[in-house]
C-alpha cells in the first residue's frame, strides 16, 4: 500500500507531528570521496570544479544535519578521510569501509551495522541537498509509521530516491541508481511493508546532472554555501549567459 503526502511547509518553523518513539531513529549518511564526485557533470565542469561544488553541497547538508531533533543517533559510512574527520568532530558516529563499491552497497553495509547497535529505523540521505532545512530532516524522522514500513522522497523528475527511511533499517536490499525509486516500491511491496511518499521540494532538489544545476540555479541560494561558491566561482554566472545565448534567436 502506497500512500501520499502533501508537501510540507516551505517554512523552517513548521510544526513537527508527534508521534510515539519506536526505538532509535537514526540518520545515515553516506559519503564518498569527493575527488570522484559529480562525473555527470564532466561535460560542464572542470574535475576541480566537480570538487568544490561537491564539498559546497557537504557543507550546506551537514549544516542542517547538525541541528536536527529527531535524530537518536546519525552515522556516516565512508572510507574517506576528511569525511571521518569531520564525522568525528560532531560526535557523529563512524561505519568505516575499507573500499567503495557502491552507493547501495555502503548503505547496505551501514544499516546492518546500524541495526545490530539498535536502530529501529534508519533515514538515509544523499550529501547533495544545498536546500535541505532542519525541519525536513525532522519530518521525515517523525513520520508515524509502524515496522514493517518505508518513507520515500522521489528526486526532482521522479525517478530516483533522494531520501528513504526503512524501519526496520534492513528491510529491503537498496537499488540507488537509475529508476531506483520505483525498484525500492517494488521491494516494499515484495515484503509487504507501508509505503509513505513524501513530497519535499527541498528534499528532491539534489546535483546529479546539468539539468539539474539549471533547475537549482533558479532558487534563491544566497544563504548556502552553494550560492556563495557558484557564484564566487563564475560557474553561476556562465551558465546565466549560456541560457541567454540559448534564448537568443538564431
Amino acid at each position: 500500500m502506497t500512500e501520499m503526502i502533501d508537501p510540507q511547509p516551505t517554512g523552517s518553523t513548521a510544526k513537527l507531528a508527534e508521534s510515539p518513539r519506536r526505538g532509535l531513529s537514526a540518520l545515515l549518511l553516506p559519503i564518498k570521496d569527493l575527488s570522484y564526485a559529480k562525473q555527470r557533470l564532466a561535460a560542464v565542469l572542470t574535475p576541480e570544479e566537480r570538487f568544490g561544488l561537491a564539498r559546497a553541497m557537504l557543507a550546506d547538508t551537514m549544516r542542517a544535519v547538525q541541528q536536527v531533533r529527531h535524530a537518536d543517533k546519525i552515522f556516516v559510512v565512508t572510507s574517506y578521510a576528511p569525511a571521518i574527520e569531520m564525522a568525528l568532530s560532531n560526535g557523529w558516529e563512524v561505519v568505516r569501509e575499507e573500499r567503495q563499491i557502491s552507493e547501495s552497497a555502503s548503505v547496505d553495509f551501514a544499516s546492518r551495522v546500524c541495526s545490530e547497535r539498535g536502530v529501529a529505523r534508519l533515514l538515509r540521505l544523499p550529501i547533495d541537498l544545498p536546500l535541505l532545512l532542519p525541519d525536513d530532516i525532522d519530518e521525515l524522522l517523525a513520520t508515524d509509521c509502524t515496522a514493517p514500513a518505508v518513507v520515500m522522497v522521489p528526486s526532482r523528475d521522479g525517478s530516483g530516491t533522494n531520501a528513504i527511511l526503512r524501519t526496520p533499517p534492513t528491510l529491503f536490499p537498496s537499488h540507488f541508481g537509475p529508476d531506483s525509486f520505483a525498484k525500492h516500491q517494488r521491494e516494499a511491496e515484495q515484503v509487504g511493508a507501508q509505503t509513505i511518499v513524501r513530497r519535499n521540494l527541498r528534499l528532491e532538489m539534489d546535483v546529479d546532472d546539468e539539468s539539474d544545476l539549471r533547475a537549482l540555479l533558479q532558487h534563491d541560494l544566497s544563504q548556502t554555501s552553494t550560492g556563495k561558491w557558484l557564484e564566487s566561482r563564475g560557474v553561476a554566472l556562465r551558465f546565466r549567459a549560456r541560457a541567454v545565448s540559448a534564448q537568443a534567436p538564431g
